[in-house]
């Protein structure tokens, strides 16, 4: 380990605390100060208004519906690539980082090329089935889905390599199936990996704007979300609900993260 003077220490700590306190929290800071400016009425006043309620309980859904596919997809992806060789590993490995790297509005194309009614190349033999993915609820949670799906496998993987498989092993000898191996034995070791990945996976849905506006149509009171209000109110002159709802959405992610964080125990971290 290399030793450090302590104004050496000092001044990393000063750099690093300034580069986080200008770049994320002042910004958010100014945006609770704009949303309480005037008291706590301001805030209230959004769950009174209907479009800004309907887009709230839309975001909340396609988010928990992103959160559990992602979930159970991500879990399974990660034990596939630690516990099993295969042939286009790498490749798989990847393909999970693509949506860290490419825009979200790239992904929202995509799916509008895949599934569009007219033009899409499944689009209209689902919509000829009675189902519309584009411009509905299916095509906003496959959006946000995409977006999210690396957060929980990059937060399993690491954990699921460093406990091994040593134990797994020892459970399979003594006849456990591989049900009982993976909820008694597997699922604890990885159990706040799979937390913190949910919490960020749950954040970064709730804030997905770029792959919703493009797929959902942003139809007010049908296909708006929360991250989509805030642009339209904001655009609007009406500040003060765009604000508001920036707010609550920044309130709950950073809540969660704080929640998590204090929950977990000091030797997981």
């Amino acid at each position: 380990m290399v030793r450090v003077s302590t104004p050496v220490r000092w001044l990393l700590r000063t750099v690093a605390v300034g580069y986080v306190f200008l770049l994320v929290a002042w910004p958010v800071s100014l945006v609770a100060v704009q949303t309480f400016e005037d008291g706590f009425s301001n805030f209230v006043g959004i769950f009174s208004d209907e479009n800004t309620v309907a887009a709230l309980q839309l975001t909340l859904m396609v988010a928990l519906w992103a959160v559990v596919i992602n979930l159970i997809f991500g879990v399974t992806i990660s034990i596939l690539l630690v516990r099993y060789e295969f042939p286009g590993k790498r490749a798989l490995s990847a393909l999970i980082d693509i949506p860290l790297s490419v825009s979200p509005v790239v992904v929202g194309l995509a799916l509008l090329l895949v599934y569009s009614g007219r033009t899409g190349w499944f689009g209209p033999s689902i919509e000829s089935a009675g189902w519309q993915v584009i411009y509905d609820s299916p095509g906003m949670i496959m959006a946000t889905c995409f977006v999210a799906l690396p957060l929980i496998i990059r937060e399993v993987v690491p954990v699921l390599t460093e406990i091994g498989d040593d134990q797994e092993q020892a459970a399979r000898s003594l006849g456990a199936s591989g049900r009982q191996t993976f909820l008694r034995i597997t699922l604890p070791s990885i159990k706040w990996a799979v937390i913190y990945g949910v919490v960020l996976s749950l954040a970064r849905s709730l804030g997905e704007f770029g792959a919703v506006k493009v797929v959902s149509g942003n139809v007010t009171g049908r296909t708006q979300t929360a991250t989509l209000i805030v642009e339209a109110k904001y655009q609007n002159f009406e500040q003060t609900t765009a604000y508001s709802v920036a707010f609550l959405l920044a309130f709950v992610s950073i809540a969660c993260l704080v929640v998590v964080a204090f929950l977990r125990p000091q030797h997981e971290i």
